[in-house]
């Protein structure tokens, strides 16, 4: 099949590859407009750009998907389908109505949980067992169409919402790939999502990392896993900031009764490779760390270099 492909960041990047690397020819990419980047506020491209001018395809960086002239020039290109993986704005009807295939897109959940712009990391910031990719026919409605296929997977005890979303991106393309041959020979179906099932995730920004001690551990725990590479979990230590990369549970039932009593965000054990802070329930045990100005390192590093004592109070 001829088909325009539309996604920005990473992920879409990765499932981009495998559509390339098959028998379907991508005629054309859209993708966001570049965005400034970095402390010197250079101009950047999105990753799905970069791989499409590896490959020697015409980019499209219309600002707003309902722009007149990018829709009539998707009209003039006339794709058999048009394929989206993680694009960023939700697309006009008139955009959906022009390939003959329709538009798919790959959703990294298991709708209808988790639509929205950030599946991945709330998937680990909610505790789930597992979950996957799926391939729909889009409708107007953010991430509502009918499901054609999933693929699902068990997260891991230490998934972290790169990890996840690594994993996530490898099997995307593949499944995309499937679905684009079940479409094209009639053998694409067409499941309805119980709204009644539906949840919806907002994106998520750099205040989220603030955590709060008040918290049981294992909520903390998460945190640090599921806002891990960004916006990432942090604390204060002394005024600067105190960024938390790893950590692991101590039961509330293994604290003794002094333990229990004590402030939550106050540092209440020290050992060689970690410290261990009070929380609202149980304690949190960091394993690695990264203070303002600093590398990111171990706590066994940290502490090698660092004087912490068990009564400080962190937060402030």
């Amino acid at each position: 099949m001829r088909a325009v492909f539309m996604g920005t960041p990473e992920i879409a990047a990765v499932i981009l590859k495998s559509v390339l690397a098959s028998k379907h020819e991508v005629i054309a990419v859209v993708t966001q407009p570049d965005k400034p980047k970095g402390r010197g506020h250079e101009m950047a491209f999105p990753p799905v750009k970069e791989v499409a001018l590896e490959a020697g395809i015409p980019v499209l960086q219309p600002q707003k998907a309902r722009d007149e002239a990018f829709l009539e020039e998707m009209k003039k290109l006339n794709p058999d389908i048009i394929l989206v993986a993680a694009y960023g704005k939700l697309l006009p009807k008139v955009l959906l109505d022009i390939p003959k295939f329709g538009c798919i897109n790959v959703h990294a959940s298991l709708l209808p949980k988790y639509r929205g712009a950030s599946p991945i990391q709330w998937a680990v910031l909610n505790g789930e067992e597992k979950s996957g990719v799926t391939i729909m026919h889009m409708a107007e409605e953010m991430d509502a169409g009918d499901i054609i296929m999933t693929e699902e997977i068990m997260l891991a005890a230490e998934e972290t919402a790169g990890s996840l979303h690594d994993r996530l991106a490898e099997i995307g393309g593949p499944l995309l790939l499937s679905a684009m041959d079940a479409l094209e020979n009639g053998r694409a179906p067409r499941i309805r999502q119980n709204e009644e099932e539906a949840t919806h995730v907002k994106m998520l920004d750099k205040t989220m990392g603030n955590l709060n001690f008040a918290q049981p551990a294992v909520v903390l725990e998460r945190w640090i896993r599921g806002l891990n590479p960004w916006p990432t979990a942090y604390t204060k230590l002394d005024g600067k900031i105190l960024k938390l990369w790893k950590a692991e549970v101590i039961p509330a039932e293994e604290l003794t009764k002094e333990l229990k009593q004590e402030q939550p965000g106050t540092i209440v054990a020290m050992d060689k490779d970690s410290f261990s802070v009070k929380t609202g329930e149980g304690l949190l045990k960091v394993k690695e760390l990264q203070l303002e100005g600093k590398r990111k390192m171990t706590a066994e590093e940290f502490l090698r270099g660092f004087k912490l004592e068990t009564g400080t109070v962190l937060g402030r």
